[in-house]
This record gives structure tokens, sequence and C-alpha cells, in this order.
């Protein structure tokens, strides 16, 4: 198979859509053919069975290969081995190991047989001339093959087909006449020139010759992964004769020794010697009368060499091609597949299209009309198989023809391959290849972690491409109905209602019952967008069989042909037609063909019943069942595999005879290569997780096998092999018992099948049974191992999310979790959802999910031990062995599974500006500040639709019409019109705004639906627009200098009321704006409003204000309602207007002032607390004395933090540029605090922000601009440290008093060496979420430094060498963190407390980057003694920099997460 990268003509053609001429597609499989004799071989066949094949199984598993061998000779009988079939099946098999296999593909077995030549099973016409005239002369041999073989005027040109014969008592004397009549008919005509060697060579070669010419000898480009094992006994000629002898050679039926065989054996080794010497591997064995005997110690070290040497060629010869695709490897290649493949079956499909000419004109016409300006996607449906593919290939081929050569065509037959079997991989392909095939950027990693924002940039690109103005865009998606996520959702949500100019977008879907044609038609309402397939006329049927025929270089008789046009009346369905072909294909000129099924489902059990009558009923319906119950489909090694499990399937196959083995048993390849072959177009290849695996290809073929052969309590069986081979129950030399026919008793056979691990290697997942074994164990009823060994197993959890993201993995979850009845299950799938928002920003990392599982579950662990209680145990005794320097979760500290909050939505790239409710559709409408609108389905949580046309960011959002409709406002000065169900923009109004900048911040919509008018008010103006028409109904101008601050639409009253900055109440008739009166607010002074709600019931308006009043404002007045402590922010009323909920701005404690700062003294027992009015209250914990209070030194100064030493024997407190140092001296029965020790006063402009203290009275302070000083009290003496370039947030000492950290908003931590006055290191730690360093601790050892950052997470920081050790998302900002023996404990802003270990192992030589997968962040150490070292040598180097991509921070940013309470 050859390796290496497309050229850039190439991959530019598979991106516009071209087909014609495509590349060989890649392979992630090794399939070695191995070719030998039938009963020469036996025992290093089976050597290599049980011990060689395993173990290159095992290697190629851990680099992600599937591993197959192809034996055709194994577990048949010798006259199936040289039946007339099988030598073309063993070519066909070889072909396809030589194209598909990496590395090793040929394999041959040579001893000292060379194997008897088979009969050709056909004879082209002039052969068969040259042939019947050299014998002419023998009338007995003419005779002999003329009734041998019969003309067949069906093929073109005609053949002589072999005929089988009658009895099998006749076969073997009279096969070997007919062998020698031929081979010497051929050597005649060869003499004279009559027919050409290759022809000569058909009635002299064995089959192992033609299998080493064609894997070997006949190759122009090296051996290409061949090789030949030769094994030479010696002095075997002077034994020649002996009886023990012969069953090694050939020999002829009399029992004599073959000499014409021997010498084309002769002939054969000289050939490989003499042009692939290199492939030769020689064992020379010396001659013994019990050579093959088991207890022959020669042979039996001759066996394990041989095994031995097989192993390491194939590893060898594997790993080298591997190279070889590294070197060459092309960016993107699962990319370039994806379109090979599909154009590959596009070019199939279109090979004998017929028909249709006049459906093609008017789409082609409509696509180059609408081609200019916005439109409807095209929908063309019909029934299965009435030939809607064949249609889209074929309009996807005239694509350039129809709207320019430079028009991109994106093509995709849904279900064909893994990637466009689910909408998440399709959206992520198209947008690949569109970005490609017009230059423009990929999508980010971080916008394919979420399918929302996947959507999201979708409709942007089109857009986008549309803007270009030159290349037209065509998606052609072929069968809809092959979507799963699609087939199981109420929508289709990437579905664009409308395409944009230049894009088009054409869909194919089923008709006849309830399906995706019925969803579709919820978004795309235009009923010119469906266009019906009708069926093909009977002419255009007839020309369509006559096209296949011709194709395949056959034809039928007069007779045939009426049989099958009187079979197939008016028949146009193109699937019923390619059934007919099928079979008529098979007629030769003398059959006498049965009628024709008249429908397709006939035609098909037809089929079926064909099948069952040449390779037996019990093997036809194990197989197709098989496939059909697979839920991505079956490799063939994995399908051999699994037939080799069933046990009814090998009792039928050796019912006649026995297994050639009494250590294992396999199902015989050979039987499965037939039915393959007598399947032919029923069977589809499709790339799957980068293998090829077999599926049925029509519908209506799955559908019947479901009928015939998995009703009842056959479709649990079947999916019960398939569980046993995927949970590997019967691998890695674990037997199984089975009782043969002819033995008669109970065998225990190691059945040799791929051993399933969850992991191959450290990187290597086994893809392939985490997305089979929970499907087939949840259909063959094993729910309790579901349960425990998928949904309920940390390790599955973790391989299943790891290899493919927490979508499948929430995907699993819903699929399987259903069929359970355990609501723990629920308990964990509800915490994956919630631990979302952490794996989408951190990546998929396994210390980051367990971290998120366990503090998430660990609240349930003892009430729910049975699941939730074991996967906390399993996650605990992961952290135990973890490698990496870790934290580890003592207890649950984020928001549990069950409580209010139910998920974050973070589809939206820019920060979200509005949000609405459709409570009847359950949607969620989000706006943002790039102006796009989200719309999400809160059952299904995923987003429906994607809103695009605003320019401006959104400003106001208003859902009515019973949840259908929405109406947005925008900061480009443009209201629109949006039907929810469609996503369909209804109209656009231009509000007539200005563009000044200095838009006001507050805007409100208002919808009367009763008169259908909507109302915007901003700023100082109000507008009303016809929700009908579009037109303006009236504009109100009030006072740019007193802007209003409420409106409300009081539709009973038919008024519009507003609130002024200032306290003016305006009252306007909402039907034509003119004013009504005006007066001023009675209940509130010296307040500015800040918000309010309307109450229609009552026709009034509820107002909040900026210190805390809630007044009910109408048009007769206003009264105060409540009096709040701080700023009313929001107000909502409840949906029958009985309750009202309003929103303060902060909390308040309950004490005298504002609390700003805590202190807790843990030995002494003591609470002190820093009020607003510069007082420290300080609280016995453990008596009931009273409160001390520690007086300001100056009246009403707020004190802005306090800090104790870390003996807990000084208090530090600091005011805005004086520091009070107290002493803490013990006392009975609570400790003494005197007056201050020591004051001072800092003397700066600057406030300070952070205090330390040190038991010897110095002082660290950090101020508001950055700055950083050590004040010796004893002395007072000041010492300027280096600054910071940000306000220093927090300040903290270590134990021993030696070191001290700094942390600054601007994300800077700073080490401190305290004798020296000098920074140790400096980290800085930025990422786009970044906004500064909340609080910091050391250790209580102080070999370590623990910070909370703002961006809610938690970072660990070594004090030896300044590297970052771990980075933990908590989703929460940390107010403090304090030490403990082996960790921390910190509270959160949630309310939550944090309980953590952290585990560092003593040697990090394997430590991974904690940030490998933090999107845009950024981590850079210096260390003060390296630059020194830098600076005297003269070469200042670069700090120590991981992960790259730095964000800068932005100033009010919004945030871009829904939560979902």
């Amino acid at each position: 198979m050859s390796v290496g990268p497309l050229s850039p003509g190439t991959r530019q053609r598979l991106l516009q859509g071209q087909a014609d001429p495509l590349p060989a597609p890649l392979s992630r499989s090794v399939a070695i053919f191995i070719s030998s004799t039938v009963s020469d071989m036996d025992a290093e066949r089976e050597a290599l069975q049980s011990t060689a094949f395993p173990e290159v199984q095992t290697f190629c598993q851990k680099n992600g290969l599937m591993f197959e061998v192809v034996d055709l000779r194994w577990g048949i009988r010798n006259t199936e081995a040289t039946d007339h079939m099988t030598t073309e099946l063993c070519l066909e098999e070889l072909d396809r190991c030589r194209k598909t296999s990496i590395g090793p593909a040929f394999v041959a077995l040579l001893g000292d047989q060379y194997g008897p030549c088979p009969v050709p099973t056909l004879i082209e016409e002039k052969e068969w001339e040259a042939l019947r005239s050299q014998l002419a002369s023998k009338p007995r041999d003419l005779e002999l093959v003329a009734r041998r073989f019969r003309r067949d005027e069906n093929a073109v040109p005609p053949t002589y087909l072999l005929q089988a014969l009658g009895t099998a008592e006749t076969q073997g004397p009279e096969e070997a006449t007919l062998t020698s009549v031929l081979r010497s008919g051929a050597q005649e005509a060869r003499r004279l020139g009559l027919i050409t060697q290759e022809q000569w060579h058909r009635y002299h070669w064995s089959v192992i010759e033609w299998e080493i010419d064609r894997g070997l000898l006949s190759l122009t480009d090296g051996d290409q992964g061949a090789t030949v094992f030769l094994r030479e006994i010696q002095d075997l000629n002077k034994h020649i004769l002996e009886d023990c002898a012969l069953k090694m050679v050939d020999r002829l039926a009399d029992g004599c020794l073959d000499t014409d065989a021997q010498n084309l054996l002769s002939g054969l080794k000289g050939r490989i010697a003499d042009t692939q010497p290199g492939v030769l591997k020689a064992h020379h064995l010396p001659w013994s009368r019990d050579l093959v005997n088991p207890k022959n110690k020669a042979h039996a070290r001759y066996l394990k060499e041989l095994g031995e040497q097989f192993v390491a060629r194939a590893n060898h010869q594997v790993l080298e091609h591997l190279r070889e695709q590294e070197a060459g490897r092309q960016e993107l290649a699962w990319l370039y597949q994806e379109i090979r493949h599909h154009l590959g079956l596009s070019t199939e499909a279109t090979w004998t299209f017929c028909g249709r000419q006049e459906l093609l004109a008017q789409l082609g016409q409509r696509l180059r009309q609408s081609d200019g300006h916005p439109h409807s996607p095209l929908v063309l449906f019909g029934p299965p198989g009435i030939g809607k593919t064949a249609l889209m290939c074929k309009l996807a081929e005239q694509m350039p023809g129809l709207l320019g050569r430079k028009t991109v065509t994106v093509l995709r037959l849904l279900g064909m391959s893994q990637m466009s079997s689910d909408a998440r991989g399709l959206l992520q392909s198209i947008c690949f290849q569109v970005c490609l095939a017009y230059g423009l950027p990929l999508p980010p990693a971080q916008v394919l972690e979420a399918h929302a924002r996947v959507v999201q940039f979708f409709h942007t690109l089109l857009h986008t491409v549309s803007c270009r103005n030159f290349e037209s865009l065509v998606i052609l998606l072929d069968s809809m109905d092959d979507v799963d996520s699609i087939c199981r959702a109420r929508r289709v949500p990437w579905l664009p209602p409308r395409c944009p100019p230049r894009i088009h977008l054409i869909l194919s879907a089923c008709s006849g019952k309830p399906g995706i044609l019925d969803i579709m038609r919820q978004t795309l309402t235009d009923p010119e967008a469906y266009w019906e397939v009708k069926p093909l006329s009977g002419n255009q049927g007839q020309e369509m069989i006559q096209l296949l025929l011709a194709a395949s270089r056959r034809t039928l008789s007069p007779g045939q042909r009426e049989l099958l046009w009187a079979s197939l009346p008016e028949c146009g369905h193109p699937g019923r037609l390619r059934l007919a072909f099928e079979e008529a294909r098979k007629w030769a000129s003398f059959t006498i063909p049965a009628p024709l099924a008249s429908t397709a489902k006939e035609a098909i059990h037809q089929l079926c019943a064909r099948l069952e009558q040449t390779h037996g009923q019990l093997l036809v319906a194990h197989v197709l069942s098989y496939i059909v119950s697979s839920r991505h489909g079956l490799s063939e090694a994995e399908l051999k595999d699994v037939l080799s499990l069933d046990d009814e399937v090998l009792e039928a196959v050796y019912q006649d005879w026995t297994p050639p083995s009494k250590e294992l048993l396999r199902f015989p390849p050979l039987l499965w290569v037939r039915l393959r072959r007598d399947l032919g177009h029923c069977l589809a290849r499709r790339p799957v997780d980068g293998f090829t695996l077999l599926a049925i290809a029509h519908r209506q073929l799955t559908e019947v096998i479901q009928e015939r052969y998995l009703s009842g309590p056959e479709r649990a069986k079947r999916h019960g092999v398939l569980a046993d081979f995927f949970s590997g129950a019967w691998s890695q030399g674990t037997k199984k018992l089975i009782t043969l026919p002819l033995v008669g008793k109970p065998l225990n056979l190691d059945r040799k099948v791929a051993p399933q691990p969850l992991w191959f290697s450290d990187t290597v997942a086994n893809l392939r049974k985490l997305k089979e074994l929970p499907h087939h164990l949840v259909h063959s009823g094993r729910f309790e191992e579901l349960k425990q060994e998928v949904l309920g197993s940390m390790n599955w959890i973790s391989c299943r999310g790891v290899s493919g993201g927490i979508e499948g993995l929430l995907e699993d979850f819903d699929l399987y979790g259903p069929h359970l009845d355990c609501p723990e299950v629920g308990l964990v799938r509800d915490a994956l959802q919630l631990c979302r928002p952490a794996l989408e920003l951190r990546g998929m990392e396994r210390s980051i999910l367990y971290t998120e599982l366990l503090a998430r579950l660990h609240f349930f662990a003892t009430s729910h031990p049975a699941l939730v209680g074991q996967l906390c145990q399993q996650a605990q005794s992961w952290f135990r062995l973890c490698p990496h320097p870790v934290l580890v979760p003592l207890g649950g500290f984020l928001q549990p599974p069950g409580g209010p909050l139910r998920a974050t939505f973070t589809g939206c790239h820019k920060g979200i500006t509005a949000m609405g409710w459709s409570l009847e559709e359950k949607l969620l409408v989000v706006g943002t500040q790039d102006g796009l609108m989200a719309v999400w389905d809160m059952e299904e949580q995923q987003v429906i639709h994607i809103l695009t046309g605003h320019t401006g960011e959104v400003r106001s959002v208003k859902v009515f019409g019973k949840g259908t409709l929405v109406l947005s406002a925008s900061k480009d000065h443009t209201l629109r019109l949006w039907n929810l169900l469609s996503g369909q923009q209804k109209f656009t109004i231009w509000d007539g705004g200005s563009k000044d900048p200095t838009d006001p911040e507050i805007w409100s919509l208002h919808v009367d639906e009763a008169k259908k008018v909507v109302y915007l008010a901003s700023g100082s103006k109000i507008s009303a627009w016809n929700l009908e028409t579009a037109e303006l109904v009236f504009h109100i101008l009030g006072d740019a200098s007193d802007c209003w601050m409420c409106t409300a639409v009081l539709a009973s009253r038919a008024t519009l009321l507003t609130v002024s900055e200032g306290g003016v109440v305006s009252l306007w008739s909402s039907g034509t704006g003119k004013l009504q009166g005006r007066h001023h607010l009675s209940s509130i002074k010296e307040e500015t409003p800040t918000c309010g709600v309307s109450v229609q019931k009552q026709g009034k308006m509820v107002t909040g204000f900026s210190k805390g009043s809630i007044s009910l404002v109408s048009p007769g007045g206003d009264s105060l309602l409540e009096k709040l402590p701080e700023a009313v922010r929001f107000l909502v009323v409840s949906e029958d207007e009985s309750l009202l909920a309003a929103g303060e701005e902060q909390d308040a404690l309950d004490t005298s002032n504002e609390v700003r700062c805590l202190e807790v003294a843990q030995q002494a027992n003591l609470l002190f607390t820093g009020l607003v009015s510069g007082v420290v209250l300080v609280f016995p914990l453990n008596s009931r004395q009273d409160v001390m209070c520690i007086p300001p030194p100056e009246a009403r100064k707020a004190i802005n933090c306090m800090a104790l030493s870390k003996g807990e024997e000084r208090l530090a407190i600091a005011y805005d540029s004086i520091v009070l140092v107290l002493d803490i001296s013990p006392g009975d029965p609570c400790p003494v605090i005197d007056g201050p020790t020591y004051t001072f006063y800092t003397q700066l402009p600057e406030a300070i922000s952070s205090v330390a203290v040190l038991a010897d009275y110095r002082v660290i302070y950090g101020m508001t601009n950055g700055d950083l000083f050590l004040y010796e009290c004893a002395n007072s003496k000041v010492f300027p440290l280096e600054a910071h370039g940000s306000q220093v947030t927090c300040m903290q000492v270590s134990h021993k008093e030696q070191l001290a950290v700094s942390g600054s908003e601007e994300a800077l931590l700073c080490l401190w060496d305290l004798q020296a006055c000098k920074w140790r290191f400096q980290m800085s730690y930025t990422n786009s979420y970044c906004r500064g360093v909340q609080c910091v601790c050391f250790s209580k050892d102080d070999k370590y430094v623990y910070a909370g950052l703002k961006d809610r997470s938690i970072i660990v920081w070594s004090v030896l060498d300044g590297t970052l050790l771990a980075v933990q998302f908590v989703h929460a900002v940390v107010n403090r963190i304090i030490p403990t023996s082996n960790g921390f404990i910190a509270p959160t802003r949630h309310g939550y407390l944090i309980r953590e270990r952290f585990q560092c192992p003593s040697s990090r030589v394997s430590q991974q980057d904690p940030l490998k997968n933090f999107k845009k962040a950024v981590w850079k150490v210096k260390s003060r003694q390296r630059e020194e070292l830098a600076a005297a040598a003269g070469a200042l180097q670069d700090s120590r920099s991981a992960s790259a991509q730095g964000n800068e921070r932005k100033s009010n940013k919004r945030s871009q997460v829904c939560l979902l309470v």
C-alpha cells in the first residue's frame, strides 16, 4: 500500500468536489494473506495461529491498527481448498490485502508440495477454440471437455463455463483426467502460438504459484510487505519413495510421485530466489521418519523459530510503514479521506445513471435563478429505492457546468461514514472543507469542542463565503434520515432556513412515513423548496438495466429479457431494478430462470432464500444479523472473530468434518469470503474511527433482515455474542466449551479472538469497544453488566471521555441510561453535564474529569453506595496512583447534580447581552455582543438556530406569539422579527438612530399583541411600529439631558409610562404617541431609577431605585412599596402577577457597619472583623465573653486589610495610609490585645491594598498602584521592593517567615526572599479568562504556594524552582486559602468549602504540562538566579515558558455562559 502526502492539485480537486481521479484510500489495518498448500503446512499454520498471530495482533493494536489474517485453507476439507472457485477467491483476497494492509500483506509457507492445478472455471471463446482444435484428434478427450464446459452466450464475448459434477464419487478421477486433457491441449496450443504464456499458466500452475506470483513475483515496486518461509528437508531426495515421505510431496492418483509437480515446484523456488531473494527465510530440517510428530524436538524448535521470525518480520514491516506514513503525513488526512470516500461512492452511483433529465434541468434552472439572492434550501424526497442518491450524485457532478467552473461542491452521502452519521462530525468536516477550499481560517479548537459553537461557525461561514461575491458553494446532503442525532431530535438545529446569495443547500429525505421530512418542514416552510423524485418510466427502467448489463459485460437471451420485463411491469424504482439486475446477471444463456418477485421486499426475500440455499440458512442468517445488529458495522476481522464465538455456526460448519486443531477452534474464513462475494452490492464499506467496516447498503434490506432473522429471542442472542466479543470475555487464552457433532463430547477450545482492553496503550483507546459494547449489552438485556462495567465504571467513563469528548460521553448516557431503572446513573449523567464547562475550557483530560466527578458526586457517596460510592472509590484509587502532581478532592465542593444548577451553555463566542424565554416551546433566546442570536432547545440542551443579521450588539429581545416569535433590538439601529420554529427572519426595521458611539445603555422592547404594535425605548426616545406591515406608527423624542430609565406599556390603559433619571413620570398614548400628562415622583427623593417591570392587571409599573426603594407607579401617582438596604438591580413579576422578586446589589452582614475583611486566629480561637467604620471587632470563638473592640486611629477611616503573623502573636491592621501593629498575649479566659505597639504612616498618595506581618515586627504591604514595601517597626526603616504592574491583591508570609509571596491584578505572583529583600521567582499566569490573583498561601511545609485566581481556578506553584505544578478549575472565585497538613481548605463565592490534598510525587521527571489543555493560557517564570548568571555571562536568555497563545485581558468582558437553574 502506497503512502505519502497528496499533491496540491489533488488536494484542491478534492476540496472543490471533483471526483476524478481519486487517490487511494487510507488504511489503519494490517491484513496478511497466508499462502500454503492444503495439507503440507498444517503444523506451521497451527503454530502461527496459536502464538505468532496473537503477538502481532497485540503489537498492531498498540499502534492503533486492526489486525487480520486471511488463511482460506484453515478449517476446510481438501476438496473445498482445491475447488474451482477457490483460486479466484484467493487471488481476490490477496489483492484486497495488498491494497489495504499497512506493512505485511503476503506470507507464503512453501515446503515440498506444489499442490494440484485447479481446472479453470471459465474459458473465453478464442481460447476454447484453440484448445478444441488440438483435441479434435482425440474424440474421447474432446467429448469429456465438451461435456464439462457449456457455452454461455450471455457473456460478452461468449465464454465456456465449467459444469459441476452430479456425484462426488466420480469427481476425483474425472477431475484428474480433465486436468490432464486440458494441460496437454494447452501445451500443444502454446507450441503453435495459439495461446499466450499467461493462458498456458491457467492449465499448469497450482494455486500456490498463482498466489506467489500475484503477491510477490509480478510486483514492479519491490516486495511490498511479502515474505516467503521456505522449509527444506535435508536428504529428502534419498527417501523420496518411502511411504512416510510421500505425505510431504505431490503424488498422482495411483500413489506415484508427481514428477511434473515437483519440477514446477523447483522452478517456482528458483524464480523466487532469482527475483526476490530478500524475502526468502529458509529453515533447514534434518530428515526424520517422524518429522511432523509434536514430540520431535527438531520440528518443535523449527516451529518456535518460525513463529518468532514471523513476529519479528511482521512487526518490523509495520513499523517501517508507520515511519513512512509519519514522514509523509498529510495534514488533515482524515478530511481528504472523508471527501474521497463520498466522491468514490458518487462515481459508482452515476455510472449507470439514466433518465431524470427534465428534473435535472428544472433543478439547474432553479439554482441559477436563485444564485444571486437569498433563497430556501431545496429538499428532494421520495420513497426508499426511488433513486434519490443517484440523482444527488448526478447533480453534484453537473455543478461546475451549472454555476461556473470554480463552483465548490460539498457532497456527503449521510450514514456512509462515521463522520457523516452524526451532526457534529458532519458539520465539522463540511466547515473544514469549505474553509480550505476558499482559503479561510479553519475553525479553532475552542469552536470544535462544543457542537453549539460549530453550528454558529457553520452559519457564519456560509455568510462569509456569500460575501466574497465570487465562487458559488453547493452543499449536497443525501439521506438526512441516516443521521442519528436528527432522527432522535425534534428539530434540525443546524439547518439554515434561508441560504445567502451564491450558497446552495440541497437535501434528500425519505417520504411515506413520519420522519425527518416532517421535522424539516418545521424549519423549511416554503412549499416550493420540496421536489418529489418520481419513478422512472418503463422505457427508462429498461434502459437502466441494459446499462448495468453492458457495464458488467453481460447480456440476456430474448426469452430471459421477455421474462425480466414481464416481472417488472412499468417498474420505475431504481432500487428494485438493481435487485432484478443482480439476479439477471447470474443467468447463463442456457439458464431457465424462475419468475422474479414483483416488489422490492419480495425480491429481497428471494435473494435471502437463494443465499441460504447456497451457503446454508444458519450461516446467512447469523452473518447478516451480526452486521445489522452492530451499531456502526463490523470489520472483516471482527466478523470472523464473532463467528468463531458463535457455537451454533461452528456446529453447523463442522458437522461433516472435524477442525484441524485440538487446541483452538476458528470459523473457516473461506466460507465467509464465498458468502461476501455473493452478497455483492448488498454490502457497503464505511470508514469508522480509521477502520473500514462492513454495513448493509440498503435500508430495505436491513428491514427484511430484521424481520426474517432478528425476531423473537434471536435478536438478544446475536447481541449477546457481539457483547461477548467486544467485552473480551473469551480472549487472551480463555477457553470456551463446545460440543461438535462428530466428536460427541464437550471440547474446551481457545477461539483466538482479538483481546479487548479499554486502552491498547497509554495513548490508543479501544474505540470499537467503546462504541459497540454498550449497544450490545442493552439489546441483549445484560443491564447489570452495563451498569457496573460501563456507565458505573470510572475507567470506562474516563476512556470514553478522553477519546471521544464530553459530548460523546453524554450521548452514551442519554442512549443507554434510560434502559436502566437506576436513579444513580441519572446522577452521574447530570454530574457529567455540569462538568462540561470545565472540560471545554481545559480540554478532556483524566485528572480534570476525575476531579470534577469526585467533587460533585462525593455528596452522594454514602447515600448511594452501590454506584456513586463505587465511582468515588475508583476515582480516589486513581488519584493515589497518579504519577503527576495533582489536587485531590477530600469532599464535595462543586455544584452537585440534582441541585438548582441544571446546565451551563457555552455556545456563544462573544459576551451575552440579552436573553428571552419561550416557555411554551421551551426555548431560550440569547443575544450577543457580535450581533448573533442563538436559540437553545431547553429539553435537548442544544442550539437549534443561529439567527444572523444584526451587525451590532443585541441589546434586547422579546418573545411573544405563544413563544413562537421573537423581536430583537441591536446597536446597529435595527429591529428584527424572527420565527423561532423555523429560524427565519420575517422583517427588519431601521429605528432611525444615530451612529453616536455613546448610545444609551438601557434598551427595552414591549409588544402589544392585541394592537399588533412593538415599542422600542432607548435613552430619550420611544418608537412604535406595526408588527404586520413594519411601518412606523409614531416616534417620541424626550429630553436628552434627562433620559428615561424605565418604560412600561400599560395595555389596559392604552398608555405608555416612562420614568426619567430625574424622577419625572410621563404618560403617552400607546396608539398615537401623544403626551397625556407628566408629574414628579412623590414617594422617592434623591434616588435614581434603576429598573422597572409592568403589572398589566393593575395597569401600573413597579420601579426600583439606587438606594433600595421600590415604588408602585401609576398614571395617577406613586407609592412606596418597600425599602431594601442596597440598590435594586432587577425586578421580576410572576406570570400571574401575584409575586414580585427584587435583587439587591450586594449582601450586608448583621454588624454596625459593612465588613471589609476577616482574620481567624486558630490557636487563640479569635475572629477579627474589620469594618468600614475603621473599627475591628474581636469575637471569641469558644466563650460567650463580650466582643472586644479596637478603635481606629482616625474617625471614619475604613479598614482596607488585616493580617496575623504565623505564630498569631502579632496583628497588623492597614488603612489607606496607616498601619497598626498590635500584640496578642495569652490570657484567661481570652487572649489579651493591648493598644497598638507600633503605628506608622506610608506618606504615599496611594492606598494600602494588602498587608502581612512577621513575629519580629516587620510588615510587608502592597499598594493599589503595585508598589511593595518592607517596613521594620523596631528601627522605623522602610525597604522598597520591586513593584508589581498593578494593584497588589494579596500577600502572605511563609510559616518559617523566611519567604513571602505577593499577587496582583495582572496575575503576577512574586516569591520574595525576606533576608535579601529581593524576589526569587516571578510567575505570570494569564489566559483569556483571567483577571488577576485573589488569594495566596504557603503550604504547611513551605514547599508550595497555593493561589486562587479570579478566573475561578486554583494553581500550585513550587517554591523550590518556580514550576507550575497543578491547575484546577473550581467554577467559583476562591475568597481565601487556608493550608492544612497535606493540602488546603478554601471557601468559594458559591458557598462551598473546598477541601483538597495536594499530591506530588518525589520525582517529577515525567510531569505533564498542567496547561497543555488550557486554551489560550500562558505560564512564564522568571528566576533571578538564572537572570543574574545570564547577565554575568553576557547573554541574557529568555525566561522559561510553557504553553503558548497568550491573550490580553479585556475590560468589561461579558460572560459567554448561560446557566440553566
